[in-house]
Parts: structure tokens; C-alpha cells; sequence
């Protein structure tokens, strides 16, 4: 036995890496019809599309992080190549974690070519180094909408995201049956409340405890607000205001409370097209008390609520002011996309798209009737259909290759000169004579 045969080839066996989500063909196929669906709804409202690079340099997000970027670094994925000289001086890069961050150095850099009030939207991939569990990846979509203004930005953009966010995911394929609900708070009422009851410490974690005040029980709620230096009269004044239905009924005890209601008000009026339940009033929702400063959204699943925000955002004072002198308001909302999407595909909830984008299989007779196969796929696609030429080989397998991809028409081209083209219906099994200067789907 020769040397070459004692050794065994060493075959690497691939595997999944955790958290970074990677989808066959009939599942990328849904993937892209809700990227598409996505795409239409925010353009049908005038934002236009950008893209910016999948990386930013460290200094880009430490000026915009807190703390001096402490508090993102433990999320941050560094990118370096992986043989450098010791006096490479490049700047050191990051794999983005979110889009405001982009974003915000997009608009900083290119201030002077953008039309304000500027509508952007942005579909792209973010990473972020986290534990890997059912709904967290490592990396995934989100698909974000902001309206920018320099100065002031009216407030009936305010009103305009929720709206559009309830036509996307409403109509989404899949999503058609869910129950889900937009709730609508505003910083202002919170912020003028602890001022009110002189709080001074400890906000951030507070704001924290009311943000998780569902997901824990009343016992553990009181307790961890004491520990925080509250007492039972300001947990009770704070517990009235966050669990109030009616927004007309809670008490305003300083211009900030009173603002925050009116223009809590103002938003929901505005709303008043949506059916009914699908955008509340939940004052209760605090998300990020240091970066929104005005209406704050989430968006639930109203059976599962537990399962947390599949989409949030806000209003806020100043995006930019690390990397331009210009005060730059905005509102915006981001869609947890490959979140929202797993969680509908593992519902089986997604449409059955089938393995393949083509609407025809171009059977292949033999190789002397390849020219006659190939002019017919040419001018079925010139008439907008997807074809797919077979590779060949017998009838049968050809056909089998169709149905395992899930193709709805076979089409038979003349196997001899003089025969007629004919299409089989796949669905049906029904097969006839076919023009293809004038065949239809609906034949």
C-alpha cells in the first residue's frame, strides 16, 4: 500500500458560529421580501437611503460614547489585520454597534451638501460582543428611520414615525395576524416628576428599575426603589403617574410635566387614524433617560410582552454636538430586524417562498436543441419572468429538480423542429401548448 493511501486527508468539519445567524436559500428568499417591504413603506414617506461603512474609528465612537468610551467598549469588536508591522500607524477601527453612531458622524461630515429637515433611513448589519441567546445575535439588521433638523424640529414628525412604524409591521409577511401595540411616552413628564420630588441621585438606576418594573415583582420593584434612597410616598407619587390610563388625569407640578403631557397629547391626536389599541399611552417606558429627551416609543408583542421592544426610539435634543458646533434635534426608530425575523420564522409564520427566485425551468431537450432551450429563456425574460435554464440530462431529473426548488412551471421547448412549446404547471400538473411571445401565468 502506497504512502498516500496510508494518509487520510484532514477535512475540516464546519460548524455554525454562535450568534451570527446564517439562513438557507427559502429562508433568505422571505428575508429579502421583508427588506423590500421595508424599503417601499420608508420611501413612500420621503426618507431616502444611505449606507455607510461597516466600520468607524475608536475615536469616532469614544467621543460619542459616554465615560470616554467605557461604556461601549465591552460590546465593541476591534478590527486589525492580522500580520502588521509594529510601526503601522493606522487608525484603529471598530465594527460599528449601532447606527446612531454612524449616523451621527455621516451627518456631522457632510453637513454642508444634506437637505434638512433630513429623512434618512439605513438597513445594514450591526455586531456587538454579547452572550449569543434566542433573540440576541452577535451579529444582525436593523432597519432605522431619523428625521434631523438643524435648531428645532417640529413635533408632527413625532407623530409621523409611530405611523409609519405600524404600516411596516402590520403588513409584514408573516406578521399579519400578530397582535402587537405601539406605546408612546414622553422624558419630559418623568424628568419634571423626580424634579418635583427632589430626586437627585441615583436617576440613572432608578429609571432603570421602572424600565424592568414588568418583568419583576412588586415586592422586588419596592425594594430595589428603596434601596435607591426612595421612600413609600415617592414610589406611591411615582407608581400614580407611570401606571396612569389617562393622560388628561395626571397632575402637573412644573412646566416640564406640563410640556411633556402636551405634547404626549398632541402625538396620540395625531394618531387617532390608527385602529383602535394599536398606539397607547405607557408611561412607564423610560429608555435611555441621558440620550432621549422627548417622546419615547416601544413596540410589543401585546400577548407576549415579555418578549420585550421589537421596535423603539425617540426623540432627542442634539445628535451630533461631538463632532460639529450645530445643535441637530431629531426623532427616529429602529426595527430589531433579524430579531423580529427569527422570531416569526421559528413561529413558521414566514411565506413559503420556495428554494428559487425563478418562475420557469427551461427544460433542456438534448444539447442540439441548447440554442432553441437558450433564445426562449431570453425572451421570457425579456417579458419579466425569471428562468432558469436546466442543466440537462433526463427529463425526469430535470423535472424533480424543479419540484425540490420549488419551481412553478416547467417549460418544454420544441423537442424537434415543427413540435409547439409547451408548459407544464407544476401545482397542477396540468400541461399545455404555450406561446412564449404570449404566455401568462393566468393561461
Amino acid at each position: 500500500m502506497s504512502d498516500n493511501k496510508k494518509q487520510k486527508r484532514r477535512i475540516y468539519k464546519p460548524k455554525s458560529i454562535s450568534g451570527f445567524p446564517e439562513w438557507l436559500p427559502e429562508i433568505r428568499r422571505a428575508e429579502q421580501v421583508w427588506f423590500e417591504h421595508i424599503q417601499k413603506v420608508f420611501e413612500s414617506y420621503g426618507f431616502c437611503n444611505i449606507e455607510t461603512p461597516s466600520v468607524e474609528t475608536l475615536d469616532t465612537i469614544n467621543a460619542k460614547g459616554g465615560d470616554g468610551g467605557a461604556d461601549v467598549d465591552k460590546e465593541v469588536y476591534i478590527l486589525e489585520r492580522l500580520h502588521k508591522d509594529e510601526s503601522d500607524k493606522e487608525a484603529r477601527l471598530a465594527l460599528h454597534f449601532d447606527q446612531t453612531i454612524p449616523l451621527a458622524r455621516y451627518t456631522a461630515q457632510h453637513f454642508n451638501d444634506l437637505v434638512f429637515p433630513f429623512k434618512r433611513y439605513q438597513m445594514q448589519r450591526v455586531w456587538r460582543g454579547e452572550r449569543p441567546q434566542a433573540g440576541r445575535f452577535r451579529e444582525f439588521y436593523q432597519c432605522d428611520i431619523d428625521v434631523i433638523n438643524v435648531d428645532q424640529l417640529p413635533l408632527h414628525f413625532d407623530a409621523e414615525m409611530p405611523a409609519i412604524i405600524w404600516e411596516v409591521l402590520s403588513s409584514l409577511p408573516g406578521m399579519e395576524n400578530e397582535n402587537i401595540q405601539i406605546r408612546i411616552s414622553n422624558k419630559a413628564i418623568l424628568i419634571g416628576l423626580f424634579q418635583h420630588l427632589e430626586i437627585k441621585n441615583n436617576i440613572s438606576e432608578i429609571t432603570r428599575i421602572i424600565d424592568k418594573k414588568a418583568k419583576t415583582t412588586e415586592e422586588q420593584y419596592v425594594k430595589s426603589m428603596l434601596e435607591n434612597g426612595l421612600n413609600v410616598k415617592q414610589i406611591e407619587q411615582i407608581e400614580d403617574v407611570i401606571t396612569s390610563k389617562n393622560i388628561k388625569d395626571i397632575p402637573y407640578y412644573n412646566n416640564d410635566m406640563e410640556d411633556g403631557i402636551a405634547e404626549l397629547s398632541f402625538v396620540l391626536e395625531q394618531l387617532s387614524h390608527l385602529p383602535e389599541g394599536a398606539v397607547v399611552a405607557d408611561l412607564s417606558i423610560v429608555r435611555g433617560l441621558d440620550y432621549y429627551t422627548g417622546t419615547v416609543y416601544e413596540t410589543v408583542f401585546n400577548k407576549d410582552p415579555s418578549y420585550g421592544s421589537i421596535c423603539s426610539g425617540g426623540r432627542y435634543d442634539d445628535l451630533a454636538s461631538n463632532y460639529i458646533n450645530k445643535k441637530l434635534p431629531g426623532v427616529g426608530i429602529s426595527i430589531g430586524f433579524s430579531r423580529l425575523f427569527d422570531c416569526i420564522r421559528a413561529k413558521g409564520q414566514l411565506p413559503d417562498l420556495g428554494k428559487s427566485p425563478a418562475d420557469i425551468l427551461m427544460i433542456l431537450p438534448s444539447e442540439k436543441r441548447r440554442k432553441t432551450a437558450s433564445q426562449t429563456a431570453r425572451l421570457l425574460r425579456n417579458r419579466g419572468y425569471n428562468v432558469e435554464l436546466s442543466h440537462g440530462g433526463k427529463i425526469k431529473r430535470q423535472l424533480a429538480y424543479a419540484q425540490k426548488k420549488g419551481i412553478a412551471y416547467v417549460w418544454f421547448p420544441p423537442f424537434e423542429d415543427g413540435l409547439d412549446h409547451e408548459v407544464k404547471n407544476m401545482n397542477t400538473s396540468e400541461q399545455k401548448p404555450a406561446s412564449p411571445n404570449e404566455w401568462s401565468k393566468n393561461d
